[in-house]
């Protein structure tokens, strides 16, 4: 018989009594883990049994290892590249956090164990997945050898709480003038777009905004995971389905479009535009629902009707009806970016929707927002005045004006 230090108990030593007890069908307490020792040979102290409990707790409850950086204030991602890579961000970019899994096996039981709690399958038939956890954390999965180098996990924590824009005004996201001219967006119900790159704080700035609709308005919100969370008295949220194994029970944001617009909404919000149901919202859009909106992935304002073409033409839709209904549609795009020396989430630009003699609608720089939060203006200035009845009112050409 030998016996064990109380430390902290080696990889080989959970196995064994995991694999001991899940024989046995029976939940890993402090009892049971005893006995399992006993019965393998172990000469055991209380610390050892504790030790060894906590670590079959972390493998079969919540995230496991993953669980205290979820849960710390201020992380929006986690982000696992196998064992022995893991990031996170807390809204200043990634950085490496101090934890290690014991190999890559470790980690895919993580991820099956994840994605069965969401009801999905994950395995080597199927070795992606990207579900809504019931925590609310959006876990998309890929398994090694298909993502190198290991089982690669990618966790957006929601947010914890809602931000009015006074709030984001304060943590320096956008200046007073800037301030004004997004709550005159709301009141005015314009159509518009929150537009830019992964974790830039699309979903953040839309809900502050929503936040600042008017509380005798219904708010009808469509995502493909549940993220936008309002602080608004009349919110309903619709939320799409993947399909099952059998390939049924699928609800697409398309089908959601749809219900939402049966469902007396005074604003009609798209969590984020991504696919198909771009041609039901613009349609939407140009049938009396003002004041629509919804964020959409793009690199620059310049880049949105491209990629609204691109998604609509993908949907079937001819490209100079896209720009027709686009023109009649949407009028304006707020776009978001990271600082690139401080990492805050801003608002870099507002732009407005212009048709052009052929038709074809361009996105015009009205506001520029350079990162010390100097506001220029822009050709579409003027144009963003009328729209929402705020703003500087140019007298020719670009102006900096005070943020």
């Amino acid at each position: 018989m030998r016996r064990l230090t109380d430390t902290a108990p080696d990889h080989a030593l959970v196995i064994e009594v995991r694999d001991r007890i899940a024989a046995a069908g029976e939940r890993p307490t402090p009892e049971r883990v005893a006995a399992a020792l006993r019965a393998g040979g172990h000469v055991h102290g209380d610390r050892t049994v504790l030790a060894v409990v906590d670590a079959l707790h972390r493998e079969t409850v919540g995230a496991g290892l993953l669980e205290p950086l979820l849960r710390t204030p201020g992380v929006t991602d986690v982000l696992v590249n196998g064992p022995r890579e893991v990031y996170v961000d807390r809204g200043d970019g990634l950085e490496r956090a101090g934890i290690v899994f014991e190999d890559d096996d470790a980690v895919r039981r993580l991820a099956q164990r994840l994605a069965a709690a969401a009801g999905r399958r994950l395995d080597d038939a199927s070795p992606f997945v990207d579900v809504r956890l019931p925590d609310g954390t959006r876990l998309h999965a890929v398994l090694a050898p298909i993502a190198r180098p290991g089982t690669a996990l990618s966790l957006r924590v929601p947010a914890r709480r809602t931000y009015s824009l006074a709030e984001l005004a304060a943590r320096g996201a956008f200046g007073d003038e800037v301030h004004r001219i997004l709550r005159a967006v709301v009141e005015s119900r314009a159509a518009f777009l929150v537009t830019g790159g992964t974790g830039t704080g699309k979903t953040t700035l839309l809900s502050a905004m929503l936040g600042a609709v008017s509380d005798t308005e219904r708010i009808v919100v469509v995502e493909d995971a549940s993220e936008l969370r309002p602080d608004h008295p009349h919110v309903v949220a619709l939320e799409s389905r993947p399909a099952n194994v059998e390939g049924a029970g699928g609800v697409v944001l398309r089908d959601l479009v749809r219900q939402a617009l049966r469902m007396r909404p005074d604003r009609l919000v798209v969590g984020e535009v991504r696919g198909a149901e771009v041609v039901d919202l613009l349609g939407a859009l140009n049938t009396g629902h003002e004041g629509g909106c919804g964020t959409l992935h793009a690199n620059t304002p310049h880049d949105v009707p491209a990629r609204l073409e691109a998604l609509a033409t993908a949907a079937g839709l001819p490209r100079a009806a896209l720009h027709s209904q686009l023109a009649a549609a949407l009028h304006l795009v707020v776009h978001v970016a990271k600082g690139r020396r401080s990492g805050t989430r801003r608002v870099a630009e507002i732009a407005v929707f212009r048709p052009g003699s052929d038709g074809v609608v361009e996105c015009v720089p009205a506001l520029d927002v350079a990162e010390d939060g100097t506001v220029a203006l822009g050709p579409a200035a003027a144009e963003l005045h009328r729209l929402v009845g705020a703003g500087p009112v140019p007298d020719g050409g670009r102006e900096a004006v005070g943020a």
